[in-house]
């Protein structure tokens, strides 16, 4: 449950341009500070110029904690009874130690005046000043014209006078607080009246001013900060976008730590062109396998709307999100997840998404799932639906729900290679909907009982392996068609039972070779592979869960053509290709792996989609052709890992009784193993009806052909650069650029990108209501103000393959 804290305020009554000065003496040269700078033992990953390093004692221990060793270069007794040391003095009690030029020891011996200049000194803290007191008796001590440093968190400052109190806490007067290098005056924290708790982890401070530059940028009555990395109640670093939709976007979160297991944080939010939202989010820890979150936002009488093609629709309207999740183990066997998620309209997350990646969202889950897994059986029951992020929802666009579902499967296995599958699942399906508003495929909801039971048998020797497998497919529904206009007369508990037989082979042979004096293991890998699966009519039957896959390489090896069990595909083919891979010698890592493979079919494919009369004439006739051609395209595949830095992947499938490619996939990446530099070229072709999942809206309705690059650079320990440029070379434009900049310094952290995307309005198949949107973001962090950062927007790995943003 780490934070990032950024301030705690009990009041905050404006930004100020100026502020009448404090007395803080001014600071002291950096090599007065035990700083030493970084010379060529330097750590790679460093952001700070140098380091702090504590000097060893001047003086050995005394026999207890309270003996007190001295040394100076002469002492004198004073009329009451005082001892006065002179010259080079140094005191030493348990871990603290005073050098001064002159020591005034009382006559009881419990306090020690000191006379500049002075330097004293804890584990991990010291303070220089122009004179001061220490008791000799306990830990207190004060200090005049203090400069302080604590080491292990990098922090820093001067006082016109510093107290160490007896219970340990640091008081300094007109202070100055910042963990920047010396010299740098970045950022400092400014006030009358300062207190550290090193023990609890925070500090206060009146009348105080936050300045960068040594210009004043905020001032508080009163502050609380937090000075390590545990939990305090405060101020969150705030986020800071802009849109054109939302103009300046400004949210800065207050976090409360209520307790060890549980917290909140509430977010304000203002966006100029839309108004004031409030946020939530509670979390909490059941224990050390439970936990969960609760969280939500709202913002009354939207002021902007969304821009879609029929107004500004939502304008004025009540925008809100909700979201609950909890996951946890009920025991060692047994877990457990619940999540729901709702939202007032689809476009919320376009509208007020924080981040690039979260204005991707594409849904809502809710789930309440109970998993059990045995070492013969994986139970599962749950109850899962989705709201799915469209504006405006159609009827047909709705998801089903499972309401509930239950599954039961078991596997056997003896050592003679025989094995046994039971696959049993019994889903109730239900969405609210209006009937005659939706296809009549997708006019049903009701229950599917589906029995899958498999035997088999697999011997895979190191030579190679052989698997003969049987499954029985009975499904058996209980409908409801609710009336539907044009159902009259379908069966309301329509049955199917289908049998899916296949054999998989394959050799490996291996060879020792040898490329520009490395050596190598080849392997030669042929595989043979037949399925059959009768044909059934299945055309009256509805498709709740089931989509048509498109062709890959994993599917030439498959009897299944499509998801879920609503349709089961009938084929009659034989699959054989080849692989190769060479492997270091010394390491066994894999540096080149080639395949390539091919399907023949001996009878034409008749199962089809439930959307197949409503495709359009470019799916339609490609569905048409690739059911009835007798090969599949030759597919093949090339992974190199051509340096620890360098690879290469190529994906190509080619058909050839047309003499053209359906589909290709060409990546170049390079990955600095030291984590400098990543950098990824990438090239798509994807021939328009090659994918035929997903319902007409979200099939693409042009020929895929994209360029893609992204890059990102760390030029050095502090500055990193990112990017990315999508180019639709058919369509002729640019579907995505991205620029950012990252600064990580010792006292701060600042990231700022822009980006520009093609919004398709969620419908792949036309681009007439394609929409392009521009956004940039901004998060930074001052460091010594307490905790872990903000985290990373999630999108940048996805964009950019291979990078790993991490927090500031």
């Amino acid at each position: 449950m780490g934070q990032r804290l950024f301030w705690t305020a009990a009041s905050l009554t404006g930004l100020l341009t100026s502020i009448g000065a404090q007395a803080a003496p001014e600071p002291l040269p950096a090599d007065q500070l035990d700083w030493q700078p970084w010379g060529a033992d330097r750590p790679g990953d460093a952001l700070c110029r140098g380091h702090y390093v504590m000097p060893e004692y001047r003086l050995a221990p005394g026999k207890t904690t309270s003996q007190i060793r001295s040394s100076a270069d002469n002492a004198d007794y004073g009329l009451d009874g005082q001892t006065i040391l002179n010259g080079d003095v140094v005191l030493r009690r348990g871990d603290q130690q005073v050098e001064a030029s002159r020591v005034t020891v009382n006559k009881a011996r419990t306090q020690a005046t000191l006379d500049g200049p002075l330097t004293w000194r804890r584990p991990g803290v010291l303070v220089r000043g122009s004179d001061g007191q220490v008791s000799l008796v306990s830990d207190a001590a004060h200090v005049d014209q203090a400069h302080y440093v604590v080491h292990d968190q990098h922090i820093r400052g001067d006082a016109d006078r510093l107290a160490r109190l007896k219970d340990g806490r640091y008081r300094l007067t007109s202070a100055t607080y910042t963990s920047c290098d010396p010299q740098s005056s970045l950022w400092k924290i400014v006030g009358s009246d300062v207190t550290l708790n090193r023990e609890k982890g925070y500090g206060t401070a009146t009348n105080a001013r936050l300045e960068v530059e040594d210009v004043p940028v905020f001032y508080w009555p009163w502050v609380r900060f937090p000075i390590d990395d545990r939990r305090q109640s405060g101020f969150l670093w705030p986020t800071v976008g802009f849109s054109g939709d939302n103009g300046l976007d400004y949210a800065q979160p207050y976090y409360l730590n209520l307790a060890p297991n549980y917290d909140a944080t509430i977010t304000p939010r203002y966006m100029v062109n839309r108004g004031a939202m409030l946020g939530g989010q509670f979390r909490y820890l059941i224990d050390e396998n439970n936990a969960g979150f609760i969280e939500g936002n709202y913002l009354p009488d939207d002021q902007q709307g969304t821009d879609e093609d029929n107004g500004d629709d939502l304008k004025g309207e009540d925008r809100w999100l909700f979201r609950f999740a909890q996951n946890g183990q009920l025991n060692d066997r047994t877990l457990y997840n619940l999540r729901y998620g709702a939202a007032s309209d689809g476009n919320y997350f376009d509208d007020f998404g924080q981040t690039f990646g979260e204005k991707d969202t594409d849904n809502l889950e809710r789930l309440a799932r109970i998993d059990y897994a045995g070492s013969a059986w994986h139970l599962q029951a749950r109850a899962r639906g989705y709201q799915k992020m469209d504006y405006p929802l159609r009827d047909d666009d709705k998801p089903f729900y499972e309401l509930p579902a239950l599954i039961a499967n078991g596997s056997w296995r003896q050592d003679s290679g025989l094995y046994e599958e039971w696959n049993t699942s019994a889903i109730n399906f239900w969405r609210d909907v209006e009937a005659d508003n939706v296809p009549i495929r997708e006019a049903a909801t009701g229950t599917r009982l589906n029995l899958a039971p498999a035997i088999g048998y697999r011997r895979s020797p190191s030579w190679g392996f052989f698997e003969p497998r049987m499954q029985l497919m009975y499904t058996q529904y209980d409908l409801d068609w609710h009336n539907r206009n044009g159902a009259e007369g379908r069966d309301d508990t329509p049955d199917r039972t289908v049998p899916i037989y296949s054999v998989d082979s394959g050799l490996i042979f291996e060879r020792e070779t040898s490329f520009f004096g490395d050596g190598y293991r080849q392997t030669l890998e042929p595989r043979l592979y037949y399925a059959y699966v009768p044909y059934r009519d299945q055309s009256d039957y509805p498709e709740f869960d089931t989509d048509e896959q498109p062709l890959s390489y994993g599917q030439l090896w498959s009897p299944f053509r499509f998801s879920g069990i609503d349709r089961i595909g009938d084929v009659n083919k034989v699959s054989y290709g080849v692989a190769s891979r060479f492997l270091e010698d010394d390491t066994g890592r894999e540096r080149l792996a080639l395949s390539i493979g091919q399907s023949h079919y001996f009878e034409n494919r008749r199962v089809v989609d439930a959307q197949y009369d409503n495709l359009n004439d470019t799916y339609r006739d490609e569905l048409d052709y690739r059911n009835h051609r007798d090969e599949s395209p030759v597919i093949g595949q090339l992974d190199w890992q051509i340096t620890d830095a360098w690879s290469a992947r190529q994906a190509l499938f080619y058909d050839t009784h047309r003499d053209r490619t359906e589909k290709s996939a060409s990546y170049l990446r390079y990955h600095d193993p030291e984590g400098g530099l990543v950098l990824n070229l990438g090239y798509r072709w994807e021939v328009e009806g090659f994918d035929p999942s997903g319902d007409n809206d979200d099939r693409l309705g042009y020929n895929r052909d994209e360029y893609d690059v992204s890059f990102a650079w760390k030029a050095t320990p502090g500055i990193s650069l990112l990017g990315r440029y999508l180019y639709d070379q058919t369509n002729s434009r640019s579907l995505e650029k991205l620029a950012g900049i990252r600064f990580d310094d010792c006292c701060y952290g600042v990231e700022v990108a822009w980006r520009e995307w093609v919004d398709d309005d969620d419908s792949a198949n036309t681009i007439e209501d394609d929409e392009t949107k521009r956004g940039i973001f901004l998060r930074f962090v001052l460091k010594g103000l307490g905790g872990l950062g903000t985290p990373p927007d999630s999108y940048y790995a996805d964009a950019i393959p291979g990078y790993r943003p991490d927090r500031f």
